[in-house]
């Protein structure tokens, strides 16, 4: 694994940065926060999660009431996260709104459906970058499996790179899964704090193309 990235390092919580390709929680070997409590030599607690195939921002607590704190703000959609995605495909639609349930599908899959009884939601804006690449800026609503990955799919832009959702022979000439977690903001015991890291891995991504698009989307909070 390569050295995590301290972004931040509060009291009571850290920001760090996950590389792509890493597991967050330890499978046959050891995920992205026991990694990253043996590095930095103290129990962390992890208050959300990423794919493996996901880069970017992390927050992990150093205690369990901060760690409890931070699971009520999650649940109440105190915490807002943007997110960066590029997509080999052109989308059904360039910005608005994807919503609906989402259910297991097979192999570990999940579908998007129609009914809204307790919907994922996500909202998005897009640009087009090279030749047949469509960059996406994503603020989730709401925090779903694979909700991400899911909604791209469902415009018919599944996310490059991903071996799950997006043709196999696509996913297999990538560098990497193009989905990076590229903003964290929220407000803890009165002090509001904003993070912002752009994804340095993954030749689509740091393009001179990705990089100027990136200049305008540097506060994605207000964009949406």
């Amino acid at each position: 694994m390569e050295k995590n990235t301290l972004v931040y390092d509060h009291p009571a919580f850290l920001i760090a940065l996950k590389p792509a390709g890493v597991n967050f929680h330890s499978e046959e070997e050891a995920g992205f926060v026991v990694q990253a409590s043996q590095q930095l030599g103290i129990p962390l607690f992890p208050v959300h999660r990423l794919d493996k195939m996901t880069s970017g921002l992390v927050i992990l607590a150093k205690n369990s009431e901060t760690a409890a704190q931070f699971g009520k703000m999650f649940e109440n959609r105190e915490v807002e996260k943007y997110y960066l995605a590029i997509s080999m495909r052109k989308p059904k639609k360039k910005m608005g709104w994807i919503k609906g349930d989402m259910s297991s599908a097979r192999r570990g899959d999940y579908k998007l459906l129609t009914t809204m009884d307790n919907p994922a939601i996500t909202q998005f804006i897009s640009c087009a970058l090279r030749t047949h690449e469509r960059f996406f800026l994503i603020k989730p609503h709401t925090g779903k499996t694979h909700q991400i990955r899911v909604a791209l799919k469902s415009l018919g832009s599944p996310i490059a790179g991903d071996e799950r959702y997006a043709q196999a022979n696509d996913a297999r000439k990538e560098q990497r899964g193009y989905l990076h977690a590229y903003t964290l903001r929220f407000t803890l015991d009165g002090e509001e704090f904003a993070f912002v890291s752009p994804p340095d891995g993954g030749e689509r991504f740091v393009s001179a193309e990705c990089q100027t698009q990136l200049i305008a989307w540097n506060k994605p909070w207000e964009l949406f």
